[in-house]
């Protein structure tokens, strides 16, 4: 079996394997405030014979990211416009598909957008915004009615689209000279231990070496995380619900032609489908459910027989068309499921590595984690370029600007599971009650907005803002 590496020139697709990672040196239990507070407030002093991204000696920096997601490709787009070499490293054999949509809400999210140059080709390729839901009752009938703009926000956008606009964006910044990321795909970080240059990779497939920095962008179930701050258990917090999500096969018929969700108490079953899918071949739509389990599920997160039957048990007996919905997990090859669960991080970065995106602060549902991630990316990435020279100078201001913003964001994903599925009959029918009340309405929508604009990107990186090269129109068929 080949593995795979992506240049400007190609990609490739295989299969993948994980290995058991060994963690090495690292002491993330540092009092944050106390280091925060080393920190100055403002850009280190940006050297005026070099590039930001170049060593004294003229060598240019590396930095390995781990997860080429959202988080990962967009940190390597702005690394590279800083002359840094990027190396982003993913587990998957390729770009991922599936076709759930993201969302961009606020000011902040679509100026980083407009910022990178991606704003008007991340609109090209949008759903065209979220869709009406009806919560249903057993039979059928409407109960209240979800408005599109509490799903779509003010931008929507498959994920896999913006994994390839992204990756394919990372690849361009390289035409004005500056150094081409590298990605390898169908690999992971095995080890990871602090050198006197550096610090010094192993992976499962690719041969061992040194980088400059390591940035874990790589999700809840972060690898860099468990490698150099601990278990995922002192981090990840359980919020007492479960999520899954798959494509309905052609069997499915005209099971989602309307996007209704059936509640009963500690469960919801939703379908729906997406317009801009509607040419792929065998497309039906999508199945989204959410069902509470106050205990954790112990089993393999890449055992989908098992995610299957987790999902089956919570939702034996369940009324409206549920039964016939869940049969079509028999026939789906790709399923999403996890914990709604949120990641606190005491201090993100130890030594010469830091965590962005989910792997520092994910909610994993209703967080805002896109933007946020999107919005991480491009503060870390100016903030070593500030100092080039002192990377911990750099990741302290990335902590300090981003933290109030991104922890603000994770609360108002704390109650999606409850909103989904409340736990009890009342719960459900207040729930409704308020969805069908103009007013409070207005108040949740409103309250998403604050959320989405509580950070402001002008007052700590002003002069970012010219950086960007004019965007190009990228094919994603």
């Amino acid at each position: 079996m080949t593995r795979r590496t992506a240049t400007p020139h190609g990609r490739g697709r295989e299969t993948h394997e994980t290995s058991r990672a060994q963690t090495a040196g690292a002491s993330p239990g540092a009092d944050p405030d106390a280091r925060l507070a080393e920190a100055d407030g403002g850009p280190g002093d940006r050297s005026e014979s070099r590039s930001h991204g170049e060593s004294d000696g003229g060598r240019k920096r590396t930095v390995l990211i781990s997860g080429a997601s959202v988080a990962g490709p967009a940190l390597a787009y702005w690394l590279c416009r800083h002359g840094y070499r990027s190396t982003v490293v993913e587990v998957a054999p390729a770009l991922r598909d599936g076709g759930f949509a993201v969302d961009f809400r606020g000011a902040a999210h679509l100026t980083v957008l407009e910022c990178m140059g991606i704003l008007d080709e991340i609109r090209r390729h949008s759903t065209g915004g979220g869709s009406a839901m009806s919560f249903i009752d057993e039979r059928g009938r409407q109960l209240a009615s979800l408005p599109p703009e509490f799903a779509g926000g003010d931008l929507e956008i498959l994920r896999s689209d913006l994994a390839r606009i992204l990756y394919h964006h990372s690849l361009a910044a390289a035409a004005d000279g500056h150094p081409a990321p590298e990605y390898l795909f169908d690999d992971t970080i095995t080890s990871l231990t602090p050198a006197p240059d550096g610090v010094h990779a192993t992976f499962a497939r690719t041969p061992s070496r040194t980088f400059d920095l390591v940035i874990g962008a790589d999700g809840l179930h972060s690898t860099v995380r468990r490698l150099a701050f601990g278990p995922e258990r002192d981090f990840v917090s359980h919020l007492g619900y479960y999520v899954a999500a798959w494509d309905l096969p052609e069997s499915a018929g005209h099971l989602a032609a309307q996007a209704v969700g059936y509640s009963e108490p500690g469960r919801i079953a939703t379908v729906g489908r997406t317009p801009r899918r509607s040419a792929d071949p065998g497309y039906a739509g999508e199945a989204f459910c959410v069902f509470a389990s106050d205990e954790e599920l112990t089993h393999d997160r890449r055992d989908l027989p098992a995610h299957k039957e987790a999902i089956a048990r919570a939702y034996a007996g369940a009324g409206w068309r549920t039964p016939e919905l869940i049969d079509t997990l028999r026939a789906a090859d790709e399923l999403y499921f996890d914990s709604i669960s949120r990641v606190d991080v005491p201090c993100w970065s130890t030594g010469r590595i830091a965590l962005l995106g989910d792997a520092a602060y994910g909610a994993t549902l209703g967080g805002m984690g896109t933007g946020s991630a999107i919005i991480g990316a491009y503060v870390l990435a100016a903030e070593l370029a500030a100092s080039p020279d002192d990377h911990s100078a750099a990741f302290t201001r990335y902590e300090r600007r981003l933290r109030p913003y991104v922890t603000q964001c994770q609360e108002g994903g704390r109650g999606a599971g409850a909103f989904f599925a409340p736990t009890t009959q009342e719960a459900i029918d207040a729930r409704n009650a308020a969805l069908n009340d103009p007013a409070a309405r207005a108040a949740m929508l409103q309250q998403g907005h604050d959320l989405s604009t509580a950070i402001t990107l002008d007052d700590h990186l002003p002069a970012e803002r010219t950086l960007h090269p004019t965007g190009t129109a990228i094919d994603l068929t």
